[in-house]
């Protein structure tokens, strides 16, 4: 028996019924990086494939509970973040955080599902610009998330290194932001950036639709820095996870849209 505690990762995001997003995606990426998962579940959504139907967010008392029984028992070396739905929720977290203080912070902010579903009420934007992002090592927008941080379009690469930087004068550490959705046929490309400049890594567009990328990018992103690998390393690493888990992507569900393959790409898979 190991004597020494096993690193923990946290997710504090809401629970994705489907199985494909959200809590339960986070949970089969640290599992597949062997780290323990721990969860605080901040919304409850019915939802599948084809769509989010309804949201439940939890009593705030009892957020702050999940929150403090992990905090209390376990080596959490790093915390994600997904839907906080409303700026009562982004406070609540944002307080237990501070209090807390955990090595690393990673924040995925999730406005709206892949099937076209708003899952941040209006008022959390701001909540989330100003108590979340200063408090981010790593902040992981697609494009529309950026879009609505930065109150701008971004119709091209050039905009979207302009983004990027500027995304980083928002407060966090750190900016990855993903290129998925910039119009054309070629190569996804998606952007690192912090205080000593910015790098560019690429993967080749796949022509399929997915459910559950954004969770699983920033939750592989705070499963390598649990395991102690440098902010940068773990931004690209985590990236090219994710495309190996969308090539071997499958159907469960009734409509086109693939679940990732989290097992099939674990480091040493």
């Amino acid at each position: 028996m190991n004597p020494t505690r096993t690193p923990s990762a946290l997710t504090i995001a809401g629970s994705d019924s489907g199985g494909g997003a959200g809590i339960q995606a986070d949970l089969k990426t640290f599992a597949a990086h062997r780290v323990h998962g721990l969860s605080a579940i901040a919304a409850l959504t019915a939802q599948h494939t084809r769509g989010v139907t309804a949201v439940n967010v939890p009593p705030m008392d009892f957020l702050r509970a999940q929150l403090d029984a992990c905090f209390d028992d376990f080596d959490i070396r790093a915390v994600k973040l997904g839907m906080l739905a409303t700026a009562e929720v982004i406070g609540v977290v944002a307080d237990a955080l501070r209090d807390r203080r955990p090595a690393t912070i990673v924040v995925d902010p999730v406005m709206v599902a892949t099937s076209g579903a708003k899952l941040l009420e209006d008022s959390a934007l701001h909540a989330l610009r100003t108590h979340l992002l200063p408090l981010a090592h790593v902040v992981t927008p697609n494009l529309p998330e950026a879009e609505l941080l930065l109150g701008r379009s971004i119709p091209d690469a050039t905009a979207m290194r302009s983004a990027a930087n500027d995304l980083l004068a928002l407060g966090a550490h750190a900016v990855f932001l993903k290129g998925g959705h910039l119009p054309g046929d070629g190569d996804v490309v998606d952007l690192y950036v912090d205080g000593s400049g910015m790098t560019e890594t690429s993967h080749a567009r796949l022509a399929v639709e997915a459910h559950g990328t954004g969770c699983t990018l920033a939750s592989a992103i705070a499963a390598r820095c649990a395991l102690g690998m440098p902010m940068k390393q773990a931004c690209l690493a985590a990236s090219d996870y994710v495309h190996a888990a969308l090539r071997g992507g499958y159907r469960p569900g009734r409509s086109d849209i693939l679940v990732l393959d989290h097992f099939g790409a674990a480091p040493g898979a």
